[in-house]
């Protein structure tokens, strides 16, 4: 599936009321509930940066857990939404970009990534994103990953999901925990991910041993 078409799909999926059902399905309830706990595993995040914030559920959930938090979507529409909706903080930043595309000189504590690298056109455009995220991330911060799996994203037109997502962030990150959510039904049935980024200190003190 092309950038052209997949901008199309996200357009005419974010004119609905409840895009993706993200307020209304017990699956993407659970979703949520799993990525808002492993995003708790450090306490509060200094600087959060949460990629892709659909129509702003899940930023909701995660402003009150960040002193700074970063919202950046590649639509217009999807940032309008969540900025309505969490409109009571004050602490977010909103950027309107591409994820391979977004930079900052700010090293974040906490990345929440879901459901969002699948959408570019193919493995090696997920790779450098990858790191692209990865370079941002502090040492010792917590990246949180979630995706539909593989066969899922594939049927719908995309170069990958989940399983081939996680391999790659694993070339530079530490895999914490991994939870499995589904219900059974086609579409619903997705992986989470806990990654740690090592501490360049402790890496080299294991050095020799």
């Amino acid at each position: 599936m092309i950038l052209d078409e997949n901008h199309q799909l996200l357009e005419r999926e974010l004119a609905l009321d409840d895009p993706w059902r993200l307020d209304s399905s017990s699956f993407e309830q659970e979703r949520y509930a799993q990525m808002l706990r492993m995003s708790c595993g450090n306490g509060d995040a200094a600087s959060g940066l949460e990629v892709g914030c659909a129509a702003g559920a899940f930023t909701e959930m995660l402003a009150p857990l960040c002193e700074r938090l970063t919202v950046v979507d590649v639509m217009p529409q999807a940032i309008e939404r969540a900025r309505l909706r969490t409109s009571k903080w004050s602490h977010i930043a909103w950027v309107t970009c591409d994820i391979q595309r977004f930079s900052s000189t700010e090293q974040f504590d906490l990345i929440v990534v879901a459901e969002v690298l699948y959408y570019l056109k193919d493995v090696s455009e997920m790779h450098a994103a990858i790191r692209n995220l990865v370079s941002m991330l502090a040492p010792s911060g917590t990246l949180i990953f979630g995706s539909a799996r593989d066969e899922i994203c594939q049927r719908w037109g995309h170069a990958a999901g989940a399983e081939t997502v996680i391999a790659l962030f694993k070339e530079s990150l530490s895999e914490v925990e991994r939870r499995h959510c589904s219900t059974g039904l086609a579409n619903e049935d997705c992986l989470i991910v806990q990654f740690r980024k090592p501490d360049a200190t402790s890496e080299q003190s294991n050095v020799g041993h």
